[in-house]
């Protein structure tokens, strides 16, 4: 039925609308908030560097340690990964291309004989895996879009300790690193264990001269050894940041999109409903004009005539006697001034069969197909020409009660 639909039609544009509201609202926010991660990523970058370099200057100023994080098994049994997603959902494929490139890591090293242990990052990631039935050893959630230092460093301590015990044997870091405010990468790397002195030493940009000129308590050993786990802690919070600005990054240009397609849909729905209007004009219109030409057939001539014919009778046997004398009146009509005498029974104007009785004044037009059923009043412009057409001027109706 056309009107229903041109109906359901406002309701989706109305929804769509509202729809629209709330997603221009989400991309503005994140617009926002991704600046203000940008900021914290490119803070934190120096810190992360001047570590990296001094381990770098230290190793190769000669110093060796052995310490846990840096030991190597010739045998992999266990892989540690440590996935990191987001909380919330609406920002595109942030969530989804981590986490599927982590279970492919997962599957290809169960392949090759080995465990896994979960460190799941984000609610999003730990509701994965617990949906697929994956073992979660540790999960974080509640500060993916504004981590701290402090969530890197429980993380950083999990994951060290479990390596360091000898629960698991390699640690494999999965985020998205930001590149840009167009480009955001997934990127899997090794975590655990770390880079060796001397490798460090040979193809680091470490340099022994820088580390001469500094004299270390108790030693250059012991300070390497204690800013390793630091060097853990510093990774983990970058990879957090660049995380979170990637987060909103993607969150803006998905509620971008989901803002611009609400605009398509709701142009393409109000031409649906206009030409749903249209539509339903035109069947009216067809419908008034069938059922005109209908009426107005031979074929129901007769029917009509007696059908006119009693209504006379019934509105005859009613109708009061009229006053015998009357003073012309004259009233403001549609188109000018005219009487609402009637004629008396059986008495028309000429040109004017009269269809009705002494009180309906109601004429049809001899001359009009649009009038065989509908009953018209016919109004003069002045009293002349109602006389000359055989109206009798009255005072009142003689429905009325005087």
């Amino acid at each position: 039925m056309p009107g229903g639909k041109e109906r359901e039609l406002k309701r989706r544009i109305s929804s769509v609308q509202s729809t629209k509201k709330i997603t221009r609202a989400m991309e503005l926010i994140a617009a926002t908030r991704v600046v203000k991660a940008m900021q914290r990523a490119d803070a934190a970058r120096p810190y992360a560097r001047q570590i990296t370099s001094v381990i770098e200057n230290l190793a190769a100023g000669g110093a060796q340690v052995d310490h846990p994080l840096l030991r190597e098994v010739e045998s992999v049994k266990k892989v540690g990964f440590i996935v990191m997603a987001g909380d919330r959902g609406l920002a595109g494929a942030y969530n989804s291309n981590p986490i599927r490139a982590a279970e492919r890591e997962v599957m290809a090293h169960q392949a090759e004989g080995r465990d896994y242990s979960l460190f799941c990052v984000g609610k999003k990631a730990t509701g994965y895996f617990r949906f697929r039935h994956y073992r979660i050893d540790h999960s974080y959630v509640g500060f993916t879009d504004n981590p701290s230092y402090d969530d890197a460093r429980q993380i950083a301590d999990d994951v060290a300790g479990a390596f360091m015990s000898g629960e698991i044997d390699e640690v494999e870091l999965i985020y998205t690193e930001f590149v840009s405010m167009g480009t955001q990468n997934v990127s899997i790397r090794r975590f655990l264990p770390l880079e060796d002195t001397a490798t460090m030493a040979e193809v680091g940009g470490g340099s022994a001269e820088a580390v001469a000129a500094f004299e270390f308590e108790p030693s250059p050993e012991a300070v390497l050894e204690a800013l390793l786990p630091r060097y853990v802690e510093a990774r983990l919070f970058g990879a957090l940041l660049e995380c979170a600005a990637s987060e909103h990054a993607n969150r803006q240009r998905a509620m971008k999109s989901a803002t611009d397609n609400a605009d398509d849909l709701i142009t393409s729905l109000s031409r649906e409903m206009n030409a749903a209007r249209q539509a339903s004009i035109t069947t009216e219109i067809m419908e008034i004009v069938s059922g005109a030409e209908a009426l107005g057939s031979g074929d129901h001539t007769e029917d009509l005539a007696a059908l006119i014919a009693e209504f006379d009778r019934a509105a005859t046997a009613t109708a009061p006697t009229p006053p015998a004398a009357a003073t012309a009146v004259l009233e403001p009509g549609p188109y000018g001034e005219g009487s609402h005498a009637p004629l008396p029974d059986d008495a028309a104007p000429a040109g004017f069969p009269i269809k009705g009785n002494a009180d309906s004044m109601l004429y049809h037009r001899p001359d009009s197909r649009s009038y065989s059923v509908t009953r018209a009043e016919v109004w003069f412009d002045t009293p002349e020409r109602a006389e000359a057409a055989g109206f009798r001027l009255a005072n009142t109706h003689p429905n009325s009660d005087s």
